[in-house]
């Protein structure tokens, strides 16, 4: 016969789920703890994997309307006035070669005005060139198409928001009338909108108009290898560090690079706060779940008191009648969170599927629930809470030493 700890306790909680043993009534505290635990795991990775999503779908429509990283001048006075820099540089396009980029692109920022029967309106209008990366657009273009590139002259067609649509009461295929100012003179140029996007980020979508950037290079009085700047996308978001301290030391001392993090500072660090959130919600399901696990364990020791001083008086030590608790704890905690991830991980699934919880976007900037399936997230979470409880499980086993042998048995 098995006399191990592992085994004794592994029989023992097997009865008490069996509930083949009559007498006690701790099958339901059993129950309960088993149900905070999966509960409490379900919950901790639905937040991991709702607030990841949450920021992994913001930061990647904060990237498409700016990219990673952009190189500019050192003088530039703003993102919308930049003092002109050479397209033939050594970096571009050999930019693209290095691990790590996936796509280096260049552009054009000018200020505009549109201007329809009725009203004014401002607006940040961004030049591209054949080689930009449409991918974000696309996958947010709502109405129409990407603008059509010839080499031999200018395409007059514009991509607008849907929030400029409906502002200025314009639909695919009106026509467009945006001013621009230079020096100090009006510039009018009419286009046909041939793009109409959506991406849920009002602070972009209010703004945000796409051209040829040839348009923008004859109204600055550029010639056609002058731009504002180049925009590198990377293949990882977590490699941006690294890779902005690389792109600084390889474009030489002429021009500056900047993160995209430090250009919309304010979006990044509220969904750096998110974290934090998670961290708390992670912190108190362990608590709960602790808390009931010790409940558990101390209704089983109370009730076993018997077999303890039995066992005892057989020349058993403390610290053997404890591992026999403690494994009946990990054997309850093991089953919980077995339960908890099936639950978490389905719901996680159903959701990222079928967009079962949809959300208002002009508040939340999706149009649904997002899911990041972070499985490493996942492993740090299931082995925290189990290491942790079972460190907590230490304490009130504890009261294993301080039960008599001679009094346990003369009261059963």
């Amino acid at each position: 016969m098995n006399n191990s700890p592992f085994f004794i306790a592994q029989r023992l909680i097997r009865q008490k789920l069996s509930g083949k043993q009559a007498a006690g009534g701790t099958r339901p505290i059993i129950l309960i703890s088993m149900g905070s635990i999966a509960i409490g795991i379900a919950v901790m990775i639905l937040a991991v994997f709702i607030v990841t999503g949450f920021q992994k779908e913001i930061r990647s429509k904060v990237i498409g309307f700016g990219s990673h990283i952009q190189i500019t001048h050192f003088n530039a006075m703003n993102a919308l006035e930049s003092s002109p820099i050479d397209r033939d540089q050594d970096f571009y396009p050999s930019l693209e070669n290095e691990e790590g980029v996936r796509k280096i692109q260049v552009y054009v920022n000018k200020a505009g005005i549109i201007k329809t029967a009725e009203e004014f309106y401002g607006v940040m209008v961004k030049g591209v060139y054949k080689d930009f990366d449409w991918t974000f657009f696309n996958a947010n273009l709502v109405e129409g198409k990407p603008i059509s590139w010839e080499d031999s002259t200018k395409s007059n067609e514009i991509i607008i928001s849907k929030v400029i649509a409906q502002k200025l009461q314009l639909k695919l295929g009106d026509k467009l009338l945006v001013y621009f100012i230079q020096n100090n003179q009006p510039r009018p140029r009419k286009f046909n909108i041939c793009g109409i996007y959506s991406t849920g980020l009002q602070k972009f979508d209010e703004v945000v108009l796409l051209v040829d950037i040839r348009h923008l290079q004859h109204i600055n009085d550029w010639d056609e290898n002058q731009v504002s700047g180049f925009e590198v996308l990377l293949d990882s978001y977590n490699d941006l560090d690294k890779m902005d301290g690389f792109i600084y030391n390889f474009i030489g001392n002429e021009l500056y690079s900047k993160k995209i993090t430090e250009a919309h500072q304010d979006i990044f660090g509220w969904l750096e706060l998110q974290d934090m959130n998670v961290l708390i919600i992670i912190a108190l399901m362990i608590l709960v779940s602790s808390i009931n696990m010790i409940s558990a364990l101390l209704i089983l020791i109370l009730e076993r008191s018997t077999m303890i001083g039995m066992l005892k008086a057989m020349g058993a030590n403390n610290w053997y009648i404890r591992k026999i608790f403690l494994f009946q704890a990990a054997y309850l905690a093991a089953r919980g969170m077995l339960i908890g991830n099936i639950v978490g991980l389905g719901l996680a699934f159903l959701q990222w599927k079928f967009h079962l919880i949809s959300l208002p976007q002009d508040q939340y900037y999706l149009t649904h629930v997002p899911i990041n399936f972070d499985f490493v997230a996942l492993l740090w979470v299931n082995a925290g809470t189990l290491l942790l409880s079972f460190l907590m499980l230490l304490i009130p086993s504890a009261i294993i030493a301080s039960i008599s042998p001679v009094k346990a048995i003369r009261f059963a």
